[in-house]
């Protein structure tokens, strides 16, 4: 005849305290160094305790950005509307053969108009800043603007044309030229310089 033992129940194990178990331990130096600086500033040293287990917990995570919308580009058909609305036609019909198109668009070159690059310039020469390229950076761009695209002597002189007087003008002008004269041989580009003076001629020259 055999007996079975009787199982006794395991004894469940202890939970941890999640209190003691969340916060790291304070080794010696940052103690002396929370207890120097209580004693310093008249901190209290629970405060400052809590500030260290902060930056321990927090130091590896990284902040959530806010997510950059980009604007949407203007569609073809947009573009053409702004165009349109602009000289007063109809459509492009129309707008080739307004004198008032041909006059202004006389210095612009040939305009290929069935591609939406032809629209994005005369969008940029005549309606405005086309959305996403306000703010821009990099080669040309200056106060925000790309100035071999924009014909915009006083966004790029950084001026309000209501207020600046000539003097502001040229104020503004000598200091862009220190930074883009070829004979800066650090930032000097003599295209960007050369594209500046032809907006300084254009606010200053009276004829």
């Amino acid at each position: 005849m055999t007996t079975t033992k009787k199982q006794t129940p395991s004894a469940e194990k202890p939970k941890p305290d999640q209190s003691s178990t969340s916060k790291a331990l304070l080794n010696d130096l940052i103690q002396n160094e929370i207890s120097r600086i209580s004693e310093l500033q008249s901190v209290h040293s629970a405060i400052l305790e809590e500030f260290a287990q902060f930056v321990i917990a927090n130091h590896k995570k990284k902040p959530k950005l806010p997510k950059v919308v980009k604007p949407k580009p203007l569609t073809l058909a947009q573009l053409k509307a702004a165009v349109y609305e602009h000289f007063h036609t109809k459509d492009t019909t129309a707008l080739k053969k307004s004198s008032t198109f041909q006059l202004a668009t006389s210095g612009m070159g040939k305009l290929d108009l069935s591609k939406k690059d032809g629209w994005e310039a005369l969008y940029r020469k005549f309606i405005g800043v086309l959305p996403g390229e306000d703010n821009e950076t990099g080669k040309g761009c200056i106060n925000g603007i790309n100035i071999f695209k924009y014909d915009l002597p006083w966004r790029a002189f950084g001026l309000n044309r209501k207020t600046a007087s000539t003097e502001d003008v040229k104020s503004a002008y000598r200091e862009l030229s220190k930074i883009y004269h070829p004979d800066n041989r650090e930032t000097g580009n003599a295209d960007v310089f050369n594209r500046l003076t032809v907006f300084y001629k254009s606010l200053t020259e009276r004829f």
